[in-house]
């Protein structure tokens, strides 16, 4: 109930309380004038503990969302960090392999050992990150697609069928869980007639 509500209520029983008021004067009811302003009066007060009570409520209400709302935010801030956290530890071992092959010495190994290391170390590397969900756009003699390449160059396609398919990539793309994070950078073919 809103104090527009319990103005209008108050004024209702003034209204009701001064037609009472005449017909005492009038010899109506038998009800003296006191009678009913005190009855008017517990109406009021009965009417403002109601206005207090419901904004109490009101009140209660909006501090129980306003944590609500806190703790949502601190409930997805915690998941993005133990997400963050299960990426970093699924690429520790690669880590250390790196670290392993930064500390040879170049003069004891042979440079085929440290290419085969860090081919190793690449798969190793590229298996956990597939693993979370990421995945390489690597698209040779694919249709050049505009919302997964980006077109860095074009050279002339030897027939139709080849226009618009990719001839060579730069640098591959990749997308995580289905979201691009990179475009694959490309070379598209272009058939001149």
């Amino acid at each position: 109930m809103n104090e527009s509500d319990v103005r209008d209520k108050v004024g209702a029983m003034a209204d009701a309380t001064a037609d009472l008021s005449d017909d005492a004067n009038d010899g109506g009811t038998g009800e003296s004038a006191d009678d009913v302003e005190e009855s008017a009066d517990d109406a009021i007060s009965a009417l403002q503990r109601e206005l207090t009570t419901e904004r109490d409520k009101h009140l209660r209400l909006a501090a129980e969302f306003d944590n609500f709302r806190r703790r949502n935010l601190k409930e997805k801030v915690e998941a993005e960090s133990r997400g963050q956290a299960e990426l970093a530890k699924m690429i520790l071992d690669p880590l250390d392999d790196i670290a392993r092959f930064a500390h040879v010495d170049p003069a004891v190994t042979e440079s085929k050992t440290i290419v085969e290391g860090v081919e190793m170390v690449e798969k190793k590397l590229d298996k956990a990150l597939r693993a979370a969900g990421l995945e390489s756009v690597n698209p040779v003699d694919e249709r050049f697609n505009p919302a997964l390449h980006e077109a860095v160059g074009t050279e002339t396609a030897d027939s139709a069928d080849l226009d618009g398919t990719v001839s060579r990539v730069y640098q591959p793309g990749y997308t995580f869980k289905g979201q691009l994070l990179r475009p694959a950078r490309v070379v598209v073919r272009q058939h001149h007639d």
